[in-house]
This record gives structure tokens, C-alpha cells and sequence, in this order.
């Protein structure tokens, strides 16, 4: 991966998408770049869809530059068409595509995504972000520190989470928790 790409986590209203804003905007200060964030939020019920018009006004004007994209499941793909020397992609955030694929509010073309599908989803990811010859920076909720959930969904959905953010961890060269808007570095 590319030496500025990076992996931030923190709990839900941490900060880590403003961080992962800010990456963004100190990246766009370099004359020449560029940077695209990769929104995989989906607006499933009202409450959801106003809370993605907050985040888009509000990212609109902390970083105006920043292009946007929605992605709903092939955030491989999406890596690889807008990856480039000059750009930053921006994905915000990990924990919400998860859900696309884990517990999504329509059914997925060819099924239920066994444990074969899933582990390709995540090694096709894996692939795009290593070839990504640009800066990556990623963001997700870290829910893997409460209570273990009580249904077996809810608990294949934090193991699943667990992993992915132990494979996105080791591939980052830096790797950044956010605690009540404090940056901490964990990897660097």
C-alpha cells in the first residue's frame, strides 16, 4: 500500500470521519491532487437518508474539493477505477459496507453471502488495495470492545468486522484510533 495510506477507527461520533476529512483536505493542499471519497452509506429510512444530507453539507464545506462517489458493495472496484498516483480515496465507512453485504435491506443477486463468497469479497479487496497506487485512507466503527451480541447474526457481523480490521490493520502503514475527537496513534 501506498506509505500514506491509512486505517482509522473509532466509536460511533469519535471523529474519525473528520480526521479521515482532514487526510483528505491536507492532501488536496499539494497543488495538482486530487481526492474522492467512497460513501457506502445507504438511506434505508428517513432518519438515515437526512443524516447522509447532514454529512454531505457538512463535508462540503470543510473540504469542497473532494469528489464523491457512492458505493454500495464493490468497494474493490470503486478502489481500483479512482486510485491514482495523484489522488486520495477516502472510504467512509468500512463498518456500513459490511452491512451491505452481511445484512443488507434487499436481497443480494446470488443470495445470502456464505463464508466462500465473503472470504473472496474480502481477498479481492485486499488485491485493490495493495495495487492502489495512491493513498488510501479508511475509516470504521470499532464495536468490537462492548457486550457480545446476542444473536447470531449480530455476532457474525462483529467477528466478520474483527477480521476485516485485523487484515486492513496489517496491510496500513499507519493505523489511527480516535477517542472523543483525540487522535491516537496505534501503527506508524
Amino acid at each position: 500500500m501506498h506509505p500514506q495510506s491509512e486505517f482509522i477507527l473509532g466509536g460511533q461520533r469519535s471523529g474519525k470521519s473528520r480526521c479521515g476529512e482532514r487526510r483528505a483536505a491536507d492532501w488536496l493542499v499539494q497543488p495538482g491532487h486530487r481526492a474522492v471519497l467512497l460513501a457506502t452509506a445507504l438511506g434505508g429510512d428517513e432518519e438515515m437518508r437526512a443524516r447522509i444530507q447532514r454529512h454531505q453539507a457538512d463535508r462540503a464545506v470543510r473540504v469542497p474539493a473532494m469528489a464523491l462517489d457512492e458505493v454500495r458493495r464493490d468497494l474493490a472496484d470503486a478502489v481500483r477505477r479512482h486510485s491514482a498516483p495523484d489522488c486520495l480515496v477516502l472510504v467512509d465507512c468500512l463498518t456500513l459496507w459490511l452491512t451491505q453485504w452481511l445484512m443488507p435491506l434487499e436481497p443480494l443477486e446470488g443470495g445470502p453471502v456464505d463464508d466462500t463468497r465473503w472470504l473472496a469479497v474480502l481477498a479481492d479487496l485486499d488485491a485493490a488495495l495493495l495495487a492502489a497506487p495512491g493513498p488510501v485512507v479508511l475509516v470504521s466503527n470499532e464495536i468490537g470492545l462492548g457486550l457480545s451480541p446476542m444473536s447470531r447474526e449480530a455476532r457474525r457481523y462483529v467477528d466478520e468486522l474483527g477480521r476485516l480490521h485485523q487484515q486492513i490493520a496489517a496491510r496500513c502503514p499507519r493505523v489511527t484510533l480516535l477517542v472523543a475527537g483525540i487522535e491516537m496513534a496505534v501503527k506508524r
